[in-house]
């Protein structure tokens, strides 16, 4: 039975001490989908969505890559990171705002999590400058998509 590694031995929470561990490159892409309305959609020109607020998916990029940086600040175990390198992209496929944040570093641990974050934030932005046209947006899908170094990879 595989263990939490969270815990210490008396079972209470804790950060996994990484100082043994092997700095390797590490790298990660996590994908979260907005579904649009029609009325959102018609909002779309020349790659991004128009609104009041400004320029929708321009804005949730800003806004993914700087939670991103903050993943240590949001989520109680995660260890700060140096992060060398990110990239949310968002494109309009079908109904759907789909939304990619890739994250690189070279150190003992991953940025699953802040791949996450950083696609989570750039959905929820969306959501926020596009709610004057209605509430009935659903974000959907968050997954992490693929992640390299460390023990292992995956690739869903």
């Amino acid at each position: 039975m595989k263990e939490f590694s969270h815990v210490d031995k008396e079972n209470n929470p804790c950060m996994v001490d990484v100082s043994e561990k092997k700095e390797t490159s590490r790298y990660a892409l996590a994908r979260t989908e907005v579904w649009l309305p029609k009325i959102v959609r018609e909002q779309f020109v020349d790659g991004d969505i128009r609104s009041k607020k400004g320029p929708v998916f321009q804005t949730a990029i800003i806004a993914g890559t700087m939670a991103l940086k903050q993943t240590a600040n949001l989520i109680p175990f995660c260890h700060q990171l140096n992060i060398e390198g990110s990239k949310v992209e968002i494109k309009l496929v079908g109904e759907n705002a789909v939304v990619d944040c890739s994250v690189r570093t070279f150190g003992k641990t991953g940025v699953e999590m802040e791949a996450l974050v950083g696609a989570q934030m750039a959905a929820l932005t969306i959501y926020d400058m596009c709610k004057a046209f209605g509430h009935e947006m659903k974000i959907t899908n968050g997954r992490l998509i693929e992640k390299k170094g460390g023990k292992s990879d995956y690739q869903s």
